[in-house]
């Protein structure tokens, strides 16, 4: 099977040597994504405004590979303080309304850019 490399215009392009995501058969996987803008510029602000970045990212990979965030199976989301979780999740539950995804949550030492979220998902294409 061959992979596919996706990219959009639509999310910030990768910051190394890396794609936003690759296919292969029906499954995605996308790269993580920091509350970054299409343009490149960082979206400063709460946990609630970079989560909601880091979605609109998200469905913009997704959508590019003919995919939506009803068929992502799993979830990674990285906090660089973990008492953000519950204002971070409050934001993805807006997101998966009806069964959501498989998902881990951790916190890790440093985030790219010293963002406050990153999120990577796999999902159906």
């Amino acid at each position: 099977m061959a992979k596919t490399i996706i990219q959009t215009n639509d999310a910030p392009a990768a910051i190394g040597p890396y794609s936003q995501a690759v296919s292969i058969g029906n499954l995605l996987f996308c790269s993580g994504q920091i509350p970054l803008k299409p343009d490149g510029s960082l979206q400063d602000g709460s946990i609630e405004e970079q989560t909601t970045q880091v979605f609109e990212n998200i469905k913009a990979v997704l959508a590019e590979a003919g995919s939506s965030l009803e068929k992502v199976v799993k979830t990674t989301c990285f906090l660089s303080d973990m008492n953000n979780f519950a204002a971070m999740n409050a934001v993805y539950g807006t997101y998966f309304t009806e069964n959501p995804p498989a998902r881990s949550t951790v916190q890790v030492a440093r985030l790219p850019r010293d963002v406050l979220v990153e999120i990577e998902v796999i999902a159906l294409i």
